[in-house]
């Protein structure tokens, strides 16, 4: 990382007083969370579920809330790293007006920056897909615990949004238990592969960024199209797009700059930069 890397990016916010950020997994590598994607923009592991597959298929969701049962313990207990923070001083200053995250960590919060849009959700709460009942993924958890009693499982890695790489034969005997109100369907609140993000949330991202007069894209490909469409909006709007990502992106050719560095390093630095 040169200094000249740090001076563009610190020109661009100056040159720039109402940005804002769209971030992604590599900002929360630091914390210990995978992300899905290598330099390449390609898939490290097999691709996360499914919704359909999800709401179709019990053994399905016997795998996932496995998986996710013991993946919980890596989401739970992470903590913001140096990009979260930096961020949220950025918003604190003034530099920052929205931060829209297609993490569904919730770090960004605890980091302190307060104007988040969660586009697909967060995995700390849960919701019935029949009655839209929601409730605290802590207390889920500890329903799985007791519906499991003594269950456990050889993890061979962690994934990506609180999975679990285990064995197969692991799962088939997880009971998953129904929602207690009506019987139906449980899924973390968060949005799935497949599933479509919310309507209010892509007009609430899109207004916040449609008056910005610049877009920061922070450790994504941009590879998936409910980030990647911001991008595009921006790059139409005549909105300049600068972008910190190891590896390669789907929205190189229309980044007015483009920074292949680790956003844990780079941001703190630009931080400094901005507030000495």
């Amino acid at each position: 990382m040169s200094m000249s890397d740090i001076y563009k990016l610190v020109e661009f916010l100056r040159q720039h007083k109402n940005v804002t950020v769209l971030s992604g997994a590599g900002c929360s590598t630091a914390s210990g969370i995978p992300d899905y994607r290598d330099e390449k923009g390609d898939w490290k592991n097999a691709q996360p579920v499914q919704y359909s597959d999800f709401v179709s298929n019990g053994n399905v969701r016997k795998r996932y809330w496995a998986r996710s049962f013991i993946g919980w313990q890596r989401i739970s207990s992470a903590k913001p790293n140096a990009a979260h923070a930096a961020l949220a001083k950025l918003e604190h200053a003034g530099h920052v007006d929205s931060l829209i995250t297609q993490n569904v960590d919730n770090l960004h919060r605890i980091a302190g920056s307060r104007r988040v849009i969660d586009l697909h959700g967060v995995l700390h709460k849960t919701r019935c897909l029949r009655c839209n009942r929601r409730g605290k993924r802590s207390d889920w958890q500890a329903t799985l615990e007791k519906c499991n009693p003594g269950w456990s499982a050889e993890v061979s890695a962690y994934a990506p949004d609180g999975d679990a790489d285990i064995s197969n034969s692991d799962y088939l005997s997880f009971d998953v238990p129904a929602c207690t109100s009506c019987g139906g369907i449980v899924k973390p609140d968060v949005v799935f592969f497949g599933e479509p993000v919310p309507s209010e949330r892509v007009s609430d991202a899109t207004a916040k960024l449609e008056r910005s007069d610049a877009l920061l894209v922070v450790g994504s490909s941009l590879m998936v199209f409910s980030g990647y469409r911001f991008a595009r909006l921006a790059h139409t709007a005549n909105i300049p797009v600068f972008i910190i990502n190891r590896g390669r992106t789907r929205a190189d050719d229309i980044a007015v700059e483009k920074l292949s560095n680790d956003c844990a390093k780079i941001l703190p630095r630009l931080v400094d930069e901005l507030t000495t």
